[in-house]
């Protein structure tokens, strides 16, 4: 899944890019597993949750059981399964493959190789910017996130964050893990074949981010590269 509580479709208004890739596969006998991220399922538990919460929480392992999962589905090739992550899931798919080394390949679908806050205020400043004029509450706005930016990128390794309030909606561990997370140099220790798709028009993971992974794993036989220059995000 990409950031944010989404269901098993990936709904993003009427679209539900996830159930059509599914259909898709399925009609060319490729079985695809789906389910709820737990931000959407367990919002409500994840609220009073005071353990740590990072993308290994929030994402990661969920992904490895549902692999495991389908290792003990009949009619499903267990040497045949991959892991297809969007945005944020596509960002962190190599860490996925650290952890388990019999995945048998991976499709980055518009997956961020720069930090996420980054990335973050990247995308309002071009939402802002799209009609040529910026109102007082977007100023507002811009410079809440830009604040909030700059409070990540302040946060100490050191320092105990305990009852530190959320930043852009995430606990300050989230954003100190990430830190320590560098996509590209991840992916070059996995060894699993890999395809890698990015969109022309999309503004929120850009072509820029699709540079970086070819810049780290070009020289990869078993990795390729798609661009589509008339699709979005």
């Amino acid at each position: 899944h990409g950031s944010g509580p989404n269901d098993r479709d990936e709904s993003i208004g009427p679209n539900k890019p996830f159930r059509d890739l599914a259909w898709g596969l399925a009609s060319q006998n490729i079985a695809v597993l789906r389910y709820e991220k737990r931000t959407r399922v367990h919002s409500q538990r994840l609220k009073d949750f005071e353990g740590k919460f990072t993308v290994q929480e929030e994402t990661i392992d969920d992904a490895l059981v549902a692999v495991n999962l389908l290792r003990g589905v009949e009619g499903i090739d267990e040497q045949r399964i991959c892991v297809l992550g969007h945005s944020l899931g596509g960002m962190i798919a190599p860490r996925i493959g650290m952890l388990d080394k019999e995945i048998a390949g991976f499709i980055i679908m518009a997956g961020t190789t720069r930090p996420v806050e980054e990335v973050m205020l990247e995308q309002v400043n071009y939402i802002i910017s799209i009609d040529g004029k910026i109102t007082e509450n977007e100023k507002t706005r811009l410079s809440e996130i830009e604040k909030a930016v700059e409070k990540v990128k302040n946060l100490k390794e050191s320092a105990s964050h305990s009852g530190q309030e959320n930043l852009l909606g995430a606990p300050p561990e989230y954003w100190l893990d990430l830190r320590r997370y560098d996509p590209p140099q991840t992916a070059q220790k996995v060894q699993q074949p890999m395809l890698i798709l990015q969109g022309g028009r999309d503004y929120q993971v850009t072509e820029d981010d699709f540079d970086g992974w070819k810049n780290a794993l070009s020289s990869r036989t078993n990795v390729e590269f798609k661009f589509y220059p008339k699709l979005n995000h």
